[in-house]
């Protein structure tokens, strides 16, 4: 047996940056010749360790950024003006690109586009909850107004049962109710008044 660092996710072997042992052929004629190790050395094993400390402070850190972006986020609220059919279909749509430009124009927050949940693009009229990942475990829902040109939204009804975008999963119009659930729109407010 050998130990050898691994520079890229091996199938049952290990993930990247794990110092493992292997069969000396195995690392001599598939890990080592395909460059996915390198020999664990003393010093690369030290340095590897160094390398993972310095990530974990700076993970630290950026944890308590990503949290005080996140609240800065939530409380922005995205505005959309499009060109929209009658029955409140839009010419085009808004995609996650769109949203991160508005992000950046809004808040002055850059956000990575492959980090907005969004499944398929905007293509109603409506309020829209768009989840953003800022950070490993830091998501917020970014509130989205997509709106006619010239045109306003109705006010949010009491209990409305508006539609749903098609097989947009994790996205749904505020105040309408999210496919599979059987309860009442209004629930949820019942709840809130409640504990107050």
């Amino acid at each position: 047996m050998v130990q050898v660092i691994l520079l890229s996710d091996v199938e049952k072997v290990g993930l990247r940056g794990e110092v493992v042992d292997v069969a000396r052929g195995y690392a001599r004629n598939f890990l080592l010749p395909r460059k996915l190790a390198e020999t664990a050395t003393p010093a690369k094993v030290a340095e590897l360790q160094k390398r993972g400390d310095l990530r974990a402070r700076q993970e630290a850190s950026s944890f308590d950024q990503a949290r005080e972006l996140g609240t800065r986020l939530e409380a922005t609220e995205l505005r959309f003006d499009v060109k929209a059919g009658p029955t409140g279909s839009l010419f085009g749509s808004v995609t996650a690109t769109d949203l991160a430009d508005e992000i950046w124009r809004a808040a002055k927050i850059r956000v990575d586009r492959r980090k907005i949940d969004l499944d398929e693009p905007i293509k109603k009229v409506g309020r829209y909850a768009v989840p953003v990942e800022l950070f490993t475990d830091v998501r917020v829902e970014v509130r989205t107004l997509v709106v006619p040109e010239g045109g306003e939204l109705p006010e949010e009804p009491e209990s409305a049962e508006g539609p749903t975008p098609d097989g947009s999963e994790g996205l749904t119009p505020q105040g309408s109710v999210p496919a599979g659930t059987t309860e009442p729109a209004d629930a949820p407010e019942s709840d809130s008044e409640t504990e107050q």
